[in-house]
């Protein structure tokens, strides 16, 4: 399908006349957050949370990355001393944690959180200090986590704290402590974003957006964030278990006394592979949107895409055990982790090859983003093949904890979430900024990456199968383990230097970069309807859509909402299948109080982990903070003008 030019909303007034500039003014004195240090922290707007959600998982994968580094110079040689094992344990726990819970889950919300609203066509995110409050959450506990590994008590029992080794019988000092207690504020801060997400999206989206118009990436974020409020609980119950189990000597997992550690197993895993997928689905948006936009045609397969979408989220809720067929479970049961764990590869082989057919169809313009979607098909397939493999119960009681394992989870988590997420940055950076990435620059980075990435894990699979296990800091000569570590590290190194140029990009093009227009790359969604970057308050007028690529299809001009005040802050809501006009809800404003809050839940969870007598002492601060948070006000009537 061939392009129409686009066209922009036009402003239409049935009732008092406000020009544009006129109807701007009052909507950004109304939308604005306050200036100055307080106002930088009462912010609702969910475009500055989530830009803060973005660069800290990105300074935190730069930590992650560099520890990923350390670990490598020392397996690089055999009998290399550059780490002692202590350590190592603790570098390659911190590593796994960070990854997993401070950068992979919270980049994709972030993302989430700033473009959602506005690819839906509303003004704010649905309980915008909820989402400030999440933010807060999030810092504090990575900060804790961090601050903990350079005060030497950071964890070391991996980034999954098995028991018995995490239990107060062998995990001596605070080391387990810290990672249980993290891992409850980033649950905390992934579920309360989970919600806020699933509100917007289903309360929230333009009239006309039907469920059958919403675009992939929002499918894929409705999927996602109802799998992180059915998973996460299971984790946060488990590092709670844990934590009583340290500090007030409940037995939940010890066997000794009736308890039982596999219990704990069960519990991790159940969120454990639903968050591969949580952090799989979001990718699978961009490149779905990515693939449309530069293809230059609606995604083929629109309904199998979507039905893929939900179809992986049922499925990912059938797999964990899969993590645990080295257990000694009942062999009767592993057949159908067996069974499960290779159909939830069909509806991502659907996905492929409805991308496949929009690019076989379209006229594809092989631009930085679409490099870095190329590159995600190739290495998660790589990835996908791998896990396939595993997932049948005799290879994988042979290559459990070895190197091939580390190699099929860093071509899946790598390739099937960091590609993609490389590709959405550079594609929705000039929305972000209002300026386009260097494509020169950005096409040496992907390079760079692409081939260095595959130099550093490939010969893993290798090693794995020459029988290198994980977690081992060092391995004697004379294994033929030398090559296979050499490259990887070689590898590393590489792609160490990709990420730098990346970012080097990212910051050159923030100050230099071409000035970008609403829409640079001729896209189809809303979010390209409004200004780059995004006014305060999204759009001056909300949009109407009839179609699925709206922009591509609207003719002579985008139809638009007209009947919200400028005064105060309003939002339509429609209703959930239709999308029909539904009511007009006020939205919170700017809030000191979240920020307040989660300053008071940090202090007393942190401070749990010495006495546990700061949770009973912390109710007071936090139940404090919480009222004056609720404290309800009565709206002040204004005689400002309304749109009608």
């Amino acid at each position: 399908m061939s392009r129409p030019a686009k066209k922009h909303p036009r402003e239409v007034h049935d009732g008092p006349k406000l020009t544009g500039a006129e109807l701007e003014a009052r909507l950004t004195a109304t939308w604005a957050r306050p200036k100055g240090v307080i106002g930088w922290l009462a912010t609702v707007d969910h475009k500055e949370i989530g830009r803060r959600y973005i660069v800290t998982a990105l300074a935190f994968l730069a930590a992650a990355g560099l520890l990923a580094l350390h670990m490598r110079l020392q397996l690089m040689l055999p009998d290399n001393d550059l780490m002692t094992p202590g350590e190592f344990n603790e570098a390659f726990t911190m590593h796994g944690t960070t990854m997993m819970f401070l950068f992979a889950v919270p980049v994709m919300q972030g993302v989430q959180i700033y473009l959602t609203p506005i690819m839906v066509g509303t003004r704010a995110i649905a309980f915008p200090r909820l989402t400030a409050f999440s933010y807060y959450m999030y810092l504090f506990g990575g900060l804790f986590l961090w601050a903990a590994h350079f005060l030497h008590f950071g964890p070391d029992n991996g980034w999954f704290n098995y028991v018995p080794l995490s239990g107060p019988q062998y995990g001596i000092g605070k080391r387990s402590d810290a990672w249980a207690q993290t891992i409850t504020f980033t649950e905390i801060a992934g579920l309360a974003v989970a919600v806020t997400l699933v509100a917007t999206i289903l309360k929230q989206r333009a009239p006309g957006m039907t469920l059958a118009r919403m675009p992939i990436f929002v499918w894929a974020t409705l999927v996602t964030s109802l799998m992180v409020i059915f998973s996460m609980p299971s984790v946060a119950l488990v590092s709670g278990l844990l934590l009583s189990d340290r500090l007030v000597g409940t037995q939940f997992f010890n066997p000794a006394e009736h308890g039982d550690p596999l219990l704990y197993q069960h519990l991790f895993w159940f969120f454990g592979h639903p968050e591969v997928y949580i952090i799989f689905l979001p990718a699978t948006g961009f490149v779905s949107e990515i693939v449309s936009t530069f293809s230059r045609r609606s995604i083929f397969g629109y309904p199998i895409v979507v039905l893929s979408l939900v179809a992986t989220g049922i499925l990912a809720f059938g797999l964990w055990v899969h993590h645990m067929f080295a257990t000694g479970l009942p062999r009767v049961g592993y057949s159908f982790y067996t069974a499960a764990s290779m159909s939830v590869s069909i509806p991502t082989g659907l996905q492929i090859f409805c991308w496949i057919a929009t690019i076989w169809e379209g006229r594809p313009r092989l631009q930085v983003p679409m490099l870095y979607v190329i590159a995600f098909i190739i290495t998660f397939v790589i990835g996908g093949l791998s896990g396939v493999m595993i997932a049948a119960v005799p290879l994988d009681l042979q290559v459990h904890d070895t190197y091939f394992i580390v190699a099929h989870f860093h071509y899946v988590l790598i390739g099937g979430s960091v590609f993609p997420l490389l590709g959405a940055i550079t594609y929705w950076y000039p929305k972000f900024t209002g300026r386009l990435m260097s494509e020169r620059l950005g096409k040496i980075s992907f390079w760079t990456i692409f081939l260095g990435f595959q130099l550093a894990f490939f010969p893993m699979h290798i090693a794995g199968l020459m029988g290198m296990p994980r977690r081992v800091y060092t391995y004697p000569a004379g294994m033929g383990l030398e090559l296979p570590n050499m490259l990887s590290t070689i590898g590393s190194g590489v792609v160490a230097i990709a990420v730098l140029l990346f970012v080097i990009n990212m910051a050159v093009s923030f100050w230099n970069g071409l000035r970008a227009g609403p829409d640079p790359w001729d896209a189809p969604s809303l979010e390209w309807a409004t200004a780059s970057p995004p006014p305060w308050y999204n759009f001056a007028h909300i949009p109407v859509v009839d179609s699925r690529t709206p922009l591509w299809d609207a003719g002579d001009s985008l139809p638009v909402v007209h009947g919200l005040r400028v005064d105060d802050r309003e939002l339509l809501l429609t209703t959930v299948v239709s999308a029909a006009p539904d009511l007009r809800e006020p939205s919170a404003t700017p809030s000191i109080w979240p920020f307040v809050s989660a300053v008071a839940v940090a202090v007393s969870f942190i401070g749990s982990v010495f006495s546990p007598w700061a949770l009973v002492f912390g109710v007071v601060p936090v139940g404090i903070a919480l009222t004056a948070w609720f404290w309800p006000k009565t709206p002040e009537p204004s005689a400002e003008p309304m749109i009608t």
